[in-house]
């Protein structure tokens, strides 16, 4: 006994030595926020204050200095993140990952980002050229300093910042990142796929019914897409066809494999992509000057997509000539990009939503088995180009890649699995077409400009350089000025081009090819005297053009529901204040329940539960609250429905591999406002309706219990800030991910997008306000801003989550270039 109380005592003082040492290397790898610490590359001292608010606050002696400290506290409060980021866009995954990433790097290899981004970076100014040098020299000098040490995730994959190569970010990485949040914001081929799925097995009319065009607008092109793919023999032989719609998810047991394949299967869809902002003119505000809202909707991640950062420095000049006035900028700015984003000046705020044109087309490229390695072009046959890769691949040998290339752009079906037994092989590939795929790219010069301007016409020049994602920007100044744009670069395509880049097109006919560019003035903008006589302009992805547009912009808006709801609200009162426009970015009132309640209020379901569910939505009001039960059955009945209606015409693989992004909500409208006989089935739609909510309340109880009093809206409907990778890894998850109950639906304005096809939790709230800010232009420092998680990028840092219960319950926190400091660092050179 004696032996074994010491070996129990031994094995207690090891395991507490082990627990020392961890929580040591824990705290000593949290984010600096006092003190002094040396950077080579400052020309002179820097210093780094955060605020109450946890915003940080950089002043440097020149803007150079300023960019490269702004390096420095990414670097030091999102190294894992800029990790990961740099990784993924240069398809370096699978070197730290193993081979469940393999299909990520092999689609970015394909699409060549890094390598389009060294040649962007040729066409900059040397002014542009020389912030990146220094913002990249700030991360990779912030690493060499030893201020910054590894995050957990370092040590737990092994790797270093930088990885094999030792350099943790270059100015190409910079301009890399920006490419990738227009692949993220600027896509719409994966729409494009899903009309080509979808026609093997609808007609022109149900394929028009399921992916109906916008309200009060006809079908994008008049082609029958079915009968021309059918007649082209696009579609491969039916024995392959079960493969070509098989979910990735079911293909590995991985998560973090079904993570990538995901991520591979949904790159290009627009659908839920989207943001609100809104400019109030100061005729109808209470203050007589203007505010404006913006809240951007992207997919949640832990740490968040922004870090909010003020910065500072005196007028002078950079490299090429060019002088700059005095820099004093504060609002979102993106680990990766030395600028801010989203925010103001102290004489001018912006806000951006995506517009969601159509700069991605999708074309068939035809083959000859007689000509290996060519394809076919309006004049003739002409090679591919090709270029080797290699792929690093952990626990594994490296892994060749050859990447196809056409006049149009990469074969983008060499890589997405989803074209395997869909198309024709032997006969087709698919190459992609993308305006952000261009040497001319100078979207990131944009974004040093603005972060210059102090009015509302300095900033219209500023974003005139401005490429992809094109974005709505509503902006407002101190002096009074509104103004709405669509900044970014639109393709024109000839008036014979009748696809108009809405499906894959024939590649072989010169027809179908972008002829230009539309002019930057020629963008839809409203100007100041159209806003004030209105009193305010909002957008919500909806359709943006003005009456008697004449160009073609795209066909794949958003539903309208958010933003005739940001109308009504807008409209409800004769006067705004930033109170009232915040309570508007909570509002969760669904326009998009409305339209289907009366609806399921006709079922005659046959649970038992049914009749309480029956009173319980008569009383409900479509306010998707986190603590409401009619919010909960009424969802999960529109699932259920959903899937009743059209899983019987796509198949249960093509389903599951096109919902989940896509809710099919206008499409269910339809088929229940036309009764329609084909969609409905020969039980009726009564019956649909009924059977749905019966499938519905059985799937509650299963989880929440009989007793109804106890159902919640919000614990099926779960914030997830998801971590990259670990979100995907059971246990690690509970760790790296932000979790918190979360009101709204996919058409509240506080929008809560939900995934039906997860396996797991098809209803938590994964794509939704990434950030909140309210701009009140009568005195700039009662600016508000919130997001979902927190500064610092340290899963154990209890600032990483320091905003999420705030976020959930709309409430801010000030923005504020004057204010009084909490933590103070000094950077000297």
């Amino acid at each position: 006994m004696k032996w074994m109380g010491r070996l129990v005592l031994l094995l207690l003082t090891a395991a507490l030595v082990a627990g020392g040492v961890v929580a040591v290397h824990l705290l000593r790898s949290l984010p600096k926020l006092d003190g002094q610490v040396q950077l080579s590359g400052l020309n002179a001292q820097v210093t780094i204050t955060r605020d109450a608010a946890d915003v940080t606050h950089i002043e440097g002696a020149s803007a150079l200095d300023t960019w490269r400290a702004l390096g420095f506290v990414h670097a030091q409060e999102r190294g894992w993140q800029l990790e990961f980021n740099r990784r993924l866009m240069r398809g370096e995954l699978s070197e730290i990952l193993g081979p469940a990433t393999l299909d990520t790097d092999k689609l970015m290899r394909t699409l060549g980002i890094i390598g389009m981004a060294q040649k962007q970076l040729q066409g900059l100014s040397p002014a542009t050229q020389a912030a990146l040098k220094a913002y990249s020299e700030g991360i990779h000098n912030a690493w060499q300093s030893g201020a910054v040490r590894p995050s957990p995730e370092f040590k737990l994959l092994g790797t270093v910042a930088g990885g094999l190569k030792g350099q943790a970010w270059s100015p190409e990485d910079s301009l890399g990142w920006a490419l990738m949040m227009a692949l993220d914001l600027g896509g719409n081929w994966g729409q494009e796929f899903a009309r080509l799925s979808a026609s093997q097995v609808l007609n022109h009319e149900q394929l028009w019914q399921l992916l109906p065009p916008y309200p009060g607008e006809k079908p994008a092109t008049s082609v029958d897409l079915p009968a021309m793919y059918a007649e082209l023999g696009v579609y491969a032989p039916k024995d392959k066809i079960a493969e070509a719609v098989t979910p990735p998810h079911t293909l590995t047991s991985s998560a973090l494999a079904q993570w990538s394949a995901d991520w591979v299967r949904d790159v290009g869809i627009l659908e839920g992509k989207g943001s609100n902002n809104w400019v109030v003119h100061g005729s109808r505000t209470v203050s007589g000057k203007p505010l404006l809202a913006n809240d951007p909707h992207l997919a949640l991640s832990s740490p968040a997509i922004w870090y909010f950062a003020h910065l500072k420095a005196p007028s002078g000049s950079l490299p090429g000539g060019y002088t700059h006035p005095a820099l004093d900028v504060i609002g979102a700015t993106l680990p990766g990009l030395p600028f801010v984003v989203l925010g103001r000046t102290s004489g001018v705020a912006w806000g951006f939503t995506n517009t969601g044109p159509d700069v991605q087309d999708l074309y068939l490229e035809q083959l000859d088995a007689s000509k290996p390695g060519q394809y076919r072009t309006p004049t003739g046959w002409a090679a591919f180009e090709e270029r080797a890769e290699t792929i690093r691949v952990k626990g594994q040998g490296d892994v060749a890649l050859k990447v196809r290339s056409t006049r149009h752009g990469p074969v983008i079906s060499d890589v997405q699995p989803q074209y395997k037994g869909l198309i024709n092989e032997q006969r087709y590939a698919i190459s992609l077409r993308w305006s952000a795929l261009t040497e001319d790219n100078k979207t990131v010069e944009a974004g040093m400009l603005t972060n210059w301007a102090q009015t509302v016409p300095e900033l219209k020049r500023a974003f005139a350089d401005n490429h992809a994602p094109m974005q709505s920007v509503v902006m407002a100044d101190t002096l009074g000025e509104v103004a709405y744009i669509a900044s970014g670069k639109l393709p024109t395509r000839s008036p014979q081009n009748d696809i108009r880049g809405v499906a894959p097109a024939p590649g072989w006919l010169a027809q179908y090819d972008w002829t230009g560019w539309l002019p930057a003035g020629q963008n839809p903008s409203v100007d100041r005297a159209s806003i004030e006589k209105k009193g305010w302009h909002a957008t919500a992805n909806q359709n943006i053009l003005p009456p008697g547009y004449t160009h073609f912009v795209g066909g794949d808006w958003t539903t309208p529901e958010r933003f005739e709801r940001i109308e009504q609200l807008l409209a409800a009162q004769p006067q705004h204040s930033r109170e009232s426009l915040q309570a508007i970015q909570n509002d969760v009132t669904s326009l998009g329940a409305k339209v289907l309640l009366p609806v399921v209020l006709s079922a005659k379901p046959q649970h038992l539960l049914g009749d309480q569910a029956i009173k319980m939505l008569s009383a409900f009001d479509g306010q998707m609250r986190a603590d409401s039960a009619a919010a909960l059955v009424f969802n999960v009945w529109a699932d259920e429905l959903t899937r009743g209606l059209l899983v019987p015409h796509l198949g249960a693989e093509r389903f599951q591999a096109l919902y989940g992004k896509r809710h099919f909500r206008a499409a269910v409208e339809g088929i229940l406002n036309r009764s329609d006989a084909f969609g409905c089935g020969a039980a009726g739609c009564p019956a649909q309706v009924s059977a749905a909510l019966d499938r519905a309340l059985t799937r509650i109880a299963s989880q929440q219990g009989a007793d109804t009093r106890t159902w919640r809206w919000g614990a099926w409907h779960p914030a997830i800030s998801s971590h990259k990778p670990f979100g995907k890894v059971p246990y690690l998850n509970a760790v790296f991910d932000v979790r918190t109950e979360s009101a709204g639906d996919l058409f509240t304005v506080n929008v809560g997008q939900y995934w039906a096809n997860d396996p797991k939790e098809p209803f938590a709230n994964r794509h939704a306000a990434s950030m909140r800010s309210v701009y009140d232009l009568a005195d700039p420092d009662q600016s508000v801003f919130i997001y979902q998680t927190g500064q610092s990028g340290h899963a154990f840092d209890a600032r990483s989550r320091a905003m999420a219960s705030s976020w959930a319950t709309g409430q801010y926190r000030p923005l504020q270039q004057k204010s009084t400091p909490v933590h103070r660092l000094l950077l000297t050179p």
